[in-house]
């Protein structure tokens, strides 16, 4: 039942790296996406959270399973969970050796939009309520200040209305000096950089583990049962 349980919690960790891509980065991305020349390439940024969410919910559902068939002692529901272990174990690798070369391309991809972003939030912060309501989400969510930092807003029309920058960009209001807070690009690349590391090395360690683990229980309780 252990392997059965560490199969649980990793796929309760990935579910909830999975919600955390979606919560955390979402609203950026989004916006990102629906401004004016964006690479399609991009929506495949959105994706990654939906893609962890069902690995996450498909390990827990396969744990239950090998638990449920080690205690009735079910051949039938063994070999099924041996198989579906075995197609997860391949998708892990490949899901790591993916994420390597994906997380440099996202950033890349995000990067060259960086004229368009900051041009869309001269022009539109503080004017157009959608894009404000994202923004503001954004920044609180990440701490953060514009897309590069608090230059973004330099002669946009939310400071020229307002005479000070967004409450996100400083620890005190009225904010009217210079901030240190990071742009939300940093902000944005350092939570993925802090993060995919870790995720990289639990999918490949799950996957280095789960099949010796899950074979040897499967044959001796198939043997047992014979």
């Amino acid at each position: 039942l252990g392997c059965c349980g560490a199969i649980i919690l990793a796929g309760a960790a990935i579910l909830g790296v999975g919600i955390w891509v979606k919560v955390d980065s979402g609203s950026i991305l989004s916006f990102l996406q629906n401004t004016q020349g964006a690479p399609g390439e991009l929506g495949q940024v959105l994706n990654v959270g939906y893609l962890l969410i069902a690995v996450g919910a498909v390990l827990l559902i396969l744990g239950f399973l090998g638990c449920c068939g080690a205690i009735k002692e079910s051949r039938c529901m063994l070999l099924l969970f041996f198989i579906i272990i075995l197609i997860v174990f391949i998708a892990e690798v490949a899901g790591a050796i993916v994420l390597l070369v994906f997380k440099p391309l996202a950033e890349n991809l995000i990067k060259q939009m960086g004229s368009e972003v900051v041009k869309s939030m001269k022009n539109d912060y503080g004017k157009n309520k959608d894009v404000t309501g994202l923004w503001n989400t954004t920044m609180t969510t990440l701490k953060c200040c514009g897309f590069n930092n608090y230059t973004d807003f330099t002669n946009s029309y939310f400071v020229n209305d307002t005479k000070s920058y967004p409450v996100q960009c400083c620890n005190k209001v009225p904010c009217t000096e210079i901030t240190t807070i990071p742009g939300c690009f940093p902000a944005l690349k350092k939570l993925v950089d802090d993060n995919a590391v870790i995720l990289i090395a639990v999918a490949l360690g799950i996957a280095v583990l789960e099949v010796p683990d899950t074979l040897s229980f499967c044959l001796s309780v198939i043997v047992f049962t014979f």
